[in-house]
């Protein structure tokens, strides 16, 4: 479970911000908005945050730096030079911050452990990287290594006498193997570090995201329907939306497209494609009883786009995984997103820790009756246009406050300042 998630230099983010999934001490919705944990100090989580602000003013960049960071953590050991340059797009507003590196950090609960992981990089190399774990209140520093601009090497701290590898010198092994672009952490991980696994494997296979209009891929979608329990839960999950749609089945058809084929020294090949893909078909059901089945070309974008979202939000749900959506209303009417989050809320539908962090402009999501004020964040850009992320409770709202009327009035920034227009 995500507890807090820091990023600096990194596109329109020059100055460290701070996202917190830590519960206040308020007592409202703690029964469902809230997770408990066993993890020394970070005993009370919530389940989503929400945060808006104007347009360009920096959400899509947090949700997008955090995307780096599991890109990196993941693959940082398998990416050529260019590759891995271009990753590091660093604020280029002043003079100061595009020789600086950008900066990730995420402290994670994974079990009964608190995890804090982090590291700086350039275009050029991983400039450090550290590792902090909490069983118990005091922290166990498992490793960290700097590099030395005046020597040009790698300054390495003393490993941790609770970091160990599972034969003798194999600690020094993966050090010796973690090359300028890599980060410690996946060179040990896919080396087999049993320590390190939880980590490595949370960011692979517990954080799923999804940049603004981003394409749904709902191949994972139709490999799940032959489950009938999966196939259950997304017909429930259509029609509770109030889309009528009465089955899901999923037809095998020819791909029907052209490979062409360059294999040196013979002529070139223009060749059929023999392959077949996956097509989902909706069979919706008239008034007098009529079947029919449609494709997704007749299906809205909407259907579609909670199609997408089902595979992943029943993934978190079984298996309590932090779901990350920009744009999260895109296509959805409001009560379809509140529906969801009120899906997520439920402790008898979420039991395993489910996450979600959304950005949004759907003010009617701004209701005491759905979002505790601690799961509201907003972002806006200051006078150096450097974006600014900051918590609605920095503003002491009351508890009856109309938090959706405050927000669309200014009371707490982030909203366009429109200015007359003349043709």
């Amino acid at each position: 479970m995500l507890v807090e998630f820091k990023v600096a230099n990194f596109r329109s983010i020059r100055e460290e911000q701070c996202l917190s999934f830590t519960a206040s001490k308020d007592s409202v919705h703690a029964g469902s908005n809230c997770i408990e944990t066993q993890a020394h100090g970070a005993k009370h989580l919530l389940r989503s945050t929400v945060t808006y602000g104007a347009n360009a003013s920096g959400k899509s960049n947090l949700i997008l730096a955090l995307m780096t960071m599991q890109r990196l953590v993941i693959n940082s050991t398998h990416l050529l030079a260019p590759q891995f340059r271009e990753q590091f797009t660093p604020f280029l507003l002043d003079a100061e911050s595009p020789d600086r590196p950008t900066r990730f950090e995420v402290t994670l609960v994974i079990g009964d452990c608190r995890y804090q992981y982090g590291f700086s990089f350039d275009g050029n190399r991983i400039h450090s990287e550290w590792l902090l774990v909490y069983r118990l209140a005091k922290a166990q520093r498992w490793f960290e290594y700097h590099y030395n601009t005046e020597t040009g090497g790698t300054d390495w701290q003393p490993f941790s006498v609770h970091f160990k590898g599972e034969r003798k010198g194999q600690r020094e092994l993966w050090k010796a193997n973690t090359g300028n672009r890599s980060l410690f952490l996946t060179q040990a991980a896919q080396s087999n570090s049993l320590q390190l696994q939880p980590l490595f494997h949370w960011f692979a296979n517990s954080l799923a995201i999804f940049p603004a209009q981003a394409v749904f891929n709902l191949i994972p979608a139709s490999q799940r329907l032959d489950d009938p329990h999966y196939k259950q839960w997304v017909l429930r999950l259509l029609n509770a939306a109030d889309i009528h749609i009465s089955d899901i089945r999923v037809e095998k058809r020819k791909s029907g497209h052209l490979e062409f084929r360059v294999d040196l020294p013979t002529i070139p090949e223009v060749q059929d494609s023999d392959s077949e893909l996956p097509v989902i078909q909706f069979r919706h059901d008239s008034a007098n009883g009529r079947q029919q089945w449609f494709d997704a070309r007749f299906e809205s974008f909407g259907t579609l786009r909670l199609l997408g979202y089902a595979t992943p939000l029943l993934d978190a749900l079984e298996n309590g995984k932090l779901i990350v959506v920009d744009e999260f209303d895109t296509s959805l009417h409001p009560l379809l997103t509140r529906f969801i989050l009120k899906i997520l809320h439920s402790p008898q539908l979420s039991s395993k820790g489910a996450q979600m962090w959304i950005t949004t402009h759907d003010t009617s999501l701004l209701d005491p009756y759905l979002l505790r004020r601690d799961q509201i964040w907003f972002v806006e850009k200051n006078k150096q246009q450097c974006t600014e992320l900051y918590a609605l409770l920095e503003f002491s709202p009351r508890k009856n406050e109309a938090i959706e009327r405050g927000y669309l009035q200014g009371r707490y920034g982030a909203i366009p300042f429109l200015n007359e227009f003349q043709f």
